[in-house]
């Protein structure tokens, strides 16, 4: 049912490795060319041909008819994939700018901690020169 063919295809300098995959699908042989596993491709035929046949055998549709379906769901599928990709992508940047907000302004707060521990010990030692001076 599955063949495999090797490759080689030039591009300038680099050789790419490409496979030639025969495979069936719905009694139709194609051949793809791809950098893809062989046992990849095939396992994404075996999943396309299951698709198209759970709806030509629930619709009684053609294999045409069943594969725009199952090209439309899985469209659909991509769609809302790379729109949840997105939002997780400005979610994540929302949070590093938070970060770098969160840590300027903690490099703030560790400098005024820095000036007042200065301040208070300017003062002790204001308080201890008065209090010596008064003992004088």
């Amino acid at each position: 049912m599955y063949n495999v063919e090797w490759l080689i295809i030039r591009h300038g300098k680099d050789d790419t490795m490409l496979n030639e995959v025969k495979v069936i699908i719905c009694g139709k042989e194609y051949k793809i060319k791809t950098a893809e596993a062989p046992n990849y491709v095939y396992a994404l035929a075996r999943a396309l041909e299951t698709k198209i046949t759970e709806i030509t055998a629930a619709s009684g549709s053609s294999p045409y008819a069943a594969s725009i379906m199952v090209a439309m769901a899985l469209l659909d599928d991509l769609n809302k994939s790379n729109q949840r990709l997105d939002n997780i992508r400005d979610q994540t940047k929302e949070y590093v700018d938070e970060a770098g907000r969160t840590r300027i302004e903690r490099d703030a707060a560790q400098k005024e901690i820095e000036v007042l521990k200065s301040k208070i010990t300017q003062l002790e030692n204001m308080v201890k020169l008065k209090q010596l001076s008064d003992s004088i």
